[in-house]
């Protein structure tokens, strides 16, 4: 049954992931130089992220420690 509900779940979290990337870019716009960027920005920069970042985390997950 814990399967049933990962997929639901992850959607959830990557509209929210993007929203504190909205965010986030929003406080340090002016440190960096940049300017604010819209949420529908925030969704492609999330997806590239996750995208970037999901291979690295299963080769993380998949090594075997001794």
């Amino acid at each position: 049954m814990r399967g049933y509900f990962a997929i639901p779940t992850a959607g959830g979290l990557y509209f929210v992931s993007a929203w504190f990337v909205m965010l986030f870019g929003g406080v340090v716009a002016d440190e960096l130089g940049i300017s604010t960027y819209s949420y529908g920005t925030a969704l492609i920069l999330t997806i590239a992220m996750w995208l970037a970042v999901a291979p690295l985390a299963a080769a993380a997950g998949g090594r075997k420690r001794s």
